[in-house]
């Protein structure tokens, strides 16, 4: 299982491939966790937002959590299965499965849609630390409809079943007054902001964008590590017009198109509402295969 103490560096949520027909290209998926592998990741995300979560049924979850496990074993690499869900219920069922296949912890986002109170979120997350299952937070208010205050992120991470918080707030206040009070580590969720967030107290990042160059973000946290700091702005401001160009069209359609063009995969094939990239943006994207 994935400790606090592990819970730094950078970890990938990886995207799911598809073939033309829409079924899922475990092949793929195999060998493409298997290079990020290779490039010195902290871990990998399984079933996450970049990988078309609201699409994937539960059989396909197991599918892939098993597929990432014999990828990532060769190196030891956690594999963290999203489970969220603005059920509660309906949550805690998708983490105690996943504990049962063999997840190392799991990341579950705060309710979307139905936006219920700071208590109600707080009580949420009590419910799902209680499977046994290390737990992540993942605060994004721009898709929940709701966020989390400070003190209820306080409140959530002083349980005991919750290791840390990926922060996609879209600023830095929440990843600087936590990483002051709070012993658990927050991870930036927000590609652009990974070197601010470092520099703001930050432990790492759960990062989209790290599906292509990927040596290059890890590249970044290390030097950040290691007290370079110059470095690592200089190698993280050469990455910056990938990742604007990652999200400027809906994730992940863009980073399946630069994998498949890559021939990372067999397909940039999408499950519905996702749609492939426009003809403009591959033309933008078209210098970083």
């Amino acid at each position: 299982m994935l400790t606090t103490e592990r819970l730094h560096g950078l970890f990938v949520p990886v995207i799911t491939p598809f073939f033309s027909d829409g079924g899922i290209d475990l092949e793929s998926f195999h060998g493409h966790i298997a290079h990020l592998s290779a490039c010195g990741i902290n871990g990998i995300v399984v079933n996450g937002t970049t990988g078309e979560c609201p699409t994937i049924h539960n059989e396909e979850a197991g599918a892939l959590l098993h597929a990432a496990k014999l990828a990532a074993a060769p190196r030891g690499i956690p594999i963290i299965a999203g489970t969220g869900s603005n059920d509660t219920a309906e949550a805690v069922k998708k983490t105690e499965q996943a504990a049962k296949q063999g997840a190392d912890a799991a990341l579950s986002v705060v309710p979307y849609y139905n936006r219920p109170s700071q208590e109600g979120i707080i009580e949420h997350f009590r419910q799902i630390s209680k499977v046994g299952l290390p737990v992540i937070v993942y605060d994004i208010p721009y898709r929940t409809g709701v966020g989390l205050t400070l003190r209820s992120a306080q409140t959530i991470l002083d349980m005991e079943g919750v290791i840390g918080l990926k922060d996609s707030s879209g600023g830095l206040q929440m990843t600087s007054e936590l990483s002051h009070v709070c012993p658990k580590p927050i991870l930036c969720g927000d590609d652009a902001n990974f070197f601010a967030s470092l520099c703001n107290g930050a432990q790492g990042g759960i990062l989209a964008s790290a599906n292509v160059r990927t040596a290059q973000f890890v590249r970044v946290f290390e030097l950040f590590n290691e007290g370079r700091i110059q470095e690592a702005k200089q190698e993280f401001n050469s990455l910056l017009p990938l990742i604007r160009l990652l999200f400027q069209e809906p994730n992940p359609a863009p980073l399946k198109w630069l994998l498949a063009g890559q021939g990372s995969i067999v397909s940039d094939t999408l499950r519905l509402p996702m749609t492939p990239i426009s003809g403009r943006l591959a033309e933008e994207l078209r210098p970083f295969l």
